[in-house]
C-alpha cells in the first residue's frame, strides 16, 4: 500500500505541476491583473497601478462595452434557441429510420470540420454578397425582388446575417450530441407507447424531450462556452474597426489588449482586458449554476 501510494504521488505530482503552471497561475493572475491599471501584458508588477474595481465601473459605463453583452446576449438567446432546437429536430429525424441517414449526418456535421474563417468568408462572399450571392439570385429569380435587395452586410443586417451564419455552422456538432442521448433512450418505451396508442408527435414530448434533459443541460452550457468566446465570426464580418452590430465582449477585449487605434495612437489597457475576461468567466459560471439547478434527470432511469 506504501508503494502504490508512492507510485502514485510520483505520478501525480508532475502532471499536477504542469497543470497549475498552464491553467491556476494564468486565471489567478487574470484576476489580480483585473485590479490594476496595466499598459502593457508585459509589465512587471511594479509598474501596475492599484484600481480597485474602477476597470469594471469603466466598462459598465462604456456604451460600445455594453453593446458588445447586448449582442452576445443576442446570440446567446436567439442563436441558442435557433441552433439547439433545429440540431435537436434533426437528430430525430435521422434516428427514424430514415434512409441514408450515415450521408445525411456526415453533410450536416461537415461545416464543423472546415475552418471558421473559410466558412464565414464563404458565407460573406458567396452567399450575402449584394452583387452575385445566393440569396440575391435566388430570390431574383423567385421575382421576390424586396428580398433581393436587401443589403445582409449593412449595419441594419450584418447582425442577423452572422447570426445565420454561425448557427448553420455549430447544427451538426450539437445535432450528434443530441443523437448521442437519443441512442441511449431503449426501444422498450416507445413500444409500450405505441401500443397505448401513442403518435410520433406524442412520443417525442413525453418520451424523448424528457429523457434528454441532461443533454439538454449539456448543450445549453457548451453553447454558453461557445458563445463566450464568439471571435472569429464577429472579426471577419467587421475586418477593419469593431461594428456595434457584431461587435461582442471578445472583440472588446482584443482591442483592449493589443490596441485600437484612437486619433492615430494605438491605446492599450491591459488590466481592462483582464476584467473583460473575469466577467466572462463569470458568465459561464451563472449559466453554468442556474441550468443545473433548473434542469434536473437525478429522477429518470433508463
Amino acid at each position: 500500500m506504501k508503494r502504490n501510494r508512492s507510485m502514485i504521488i510520483a505520478f501525480s505530482v508532475p502532471a499536477t505541476l504542469i497543470f497549475a503552471a498552464t491553467f491556476i497561475y494564468p486565471i489567478i493572475r487574470t484576476v489580480i491583473m483585473s485590479f490594476f491599471s496595466i499598459q502593457e501584458i508585459t509589465d512587471s508588477m511594479d509598474k501596475w497601478s492599484f484600481n480597485g474595481i474602477g476597470n469594471y465601473i469603466s466598462l459598465l459605463q462604456t456604451p460600445l462595452y455594453r453593446t458588445s453583452w447586448v449582442n452576445l446576449f443576442k446570440i446567446f438567446l436567439i442563436g441558442g434557441i435557433i441552433t439547439l432546437g433545429v440540431s435537436l429536430l434533426l437528430a430525430v429525424i435521422l434516428k427514424s429510420g430514415v434512409r441514408g441517414r450515415g450521408f445525411f449526418q456526415a453533410a450536416i456535421y461537415l461545416p464543423n470540420v472546415i475552418s471558421a474563417v473559410a466558412m464565414a468568408t464563404m458565407w460573406i462572399q458567396y452567399v450575402f454578397n449584394s452583387s452575385y450571392g445566393f440569396l440575391t439570385n435566388l430570390f431574383k429569380a423567385l421575382h421576390l425582388d424586396f428580398l433581393a435587395n436587401i443589403q445582409w452586410l449593412d449595419s441594419d443586417h450584418k447582425f442577423w446575417a452572422l447570426l445565420i451564419s454561425y448557427c448553420f455552422g455549430m447544427i451538426g456538432h450539437f445535432m450528434l450530441i443530441w443523437i448521442s442521448g437519443i441512442e441511449r433512450i431503449g426501444n422498450d418505451y416507445y413500444e409500450a407507447a405505441s401500443i397505448d396508442g401513442a403518435g410520433k408527435v406524442g412520443q417525442f414530448f413525453y418520451i424523448t424531450l424528457p429523457l434528454l434533459r441532461g443533454i439538454l443541460r449539456t448543450n445549453i452550457i457548451m453553447w454558453s462556452i461557445s458563445v463566450s468566446g464568439f471571435f472569429i465570426w464577429s472579426k471577419l464580418f467587421s475586418p477593419i474597426t469593431a461594428d456595434t452590430s457584431t461587435i461582442v465582449p471578445m472583440i472588446y477585449m482584443y482591442d483592449k489588449l493589443f490596441g485600437a487605434e484612437n486619433t492615430g495612437d494605438v491605446v492599450r489597457d491591459a488590466g481592462t482586458a483582464a476584467a473583460i475576461g473575469v466577467m466572462l468567466c463569470l458568465f459561464i459560471v451563472l449559466v453554468f449554476t442556474l441550468v443545473n439547478r433548473m434542469i434536473k434527470n437525478d429522477d429518470l432511469e433508463f
